[in-house]
């Protein structure tokens, strides 16, 4: 059975919530770049991750349905931030055009084109990930499935760039409430790679000395007697996350880091 037919057959015994779906802004952090998952397309458009809903599906289970397909995660930090539903969201950037082109073959059903060719209202999640546990895989309609550097997005379908842009607003709002260092950053990290976490998602730069005894001062970080090996300058020291300390700092706001 091909997945084209797996798929209508999923449609056709359970079925999707007409016009509504869910998009996806996964982050990851890895060599001092915030990264986001795209899909490529077999047509060599690229498009954030995202999926139906189920009729008898939530809609949280759904968006985690559709990150446990990219990533083969579970548990994963995800986050609802926003809707979608300008009625011309679909034809931006000649997106009618290509999924028509896509569609205009006799094995998908006038059933299957027109749940992709109709109107959407789109919900958006942000999920948090760490880059090195994450094996991208892509979906029944895509070729590849890749990390981008958020500061060099390939031109993305539809209204997808506006997604991504407003997942950034809401991430650097929340960056003082939300847990985003221990989802993105690894188990072990160095005080630089906090830092440049930070900065990165800003997009300042922050004083180091400064950002070190600020930081401190909230009893968050636990610091371990290994270093960071293999680097061409001085070892810098390892750290974890305290994590009951961070959930408290947080409940009142890491507002004093810059």
């Amino acid at each position: 059975m091909s997945r084209t037919t797996n798929l209508e057959l999923l449609q056709k015994q359970k079925g999707f919530l007409p016009s509504n779906s869910v998009d996806l802004v996964i982050f990851g952090f890895h060599e001092n770049d915030l990264k986001i998952l795209l899909l490529q397309h077999k047509d060599e458009s690229w498009s954030l991750p995202g999926g139906f809903i189920l009729k008898e599906e939530h809609l949280d289970t759904a968006a985690k349905r559709v990150l446990e397909e990219r990533t083969g995660l579970k548990k994963i930090f995800l986050r609802q931030f926003f809707s979608f539903g300008d009625p011309e969201r679909t034809r931006l950037n000649n997106r009618a055009h290509q999924l028509e082109k896509l569609f205009d073959k006799d094995e998908y059903s006038a059933e299957l084109r027109q749940l992709f060719l109709g109107r959407f209202v789109s919900t958006g999640y942000y999920a948090l990930v760490e880059y090195t546990k994450v094996n991208p895989v892509p979906d029944d309609f895509s070729a590849r499935c890749n990390w981008c550097d958020v500061n060099a997005l390939p031109s993305l379908i539809a209204d997808h760039a506006q997604i991504i842009k407003k997942a950034l607003e809401t991430l650097r709002q929340q960056i003082h409430f939300q847990p985003i260092g221990m989802n993105l950053l690894p188990k072990k990290f160095t005080m630089p790679e906090i830092q440049s976490l930070y900065e990165t998602i800003i997009g300042t730069k922050l004083d180091r000395r400064n950002f070190m005894r600020r930081i401190s001062s909230y009893k968050i970080l636990v610091r371990l007697q290994e270093k960071r090996t293999g680097v061409a300058y001085k070892a810098p020291y390892l750290y974890l996350f305290d994590k009951k300390a961070y959930q408290r700092a947080l409940e009142e706001g890491l507002t004093n880091l810059w």
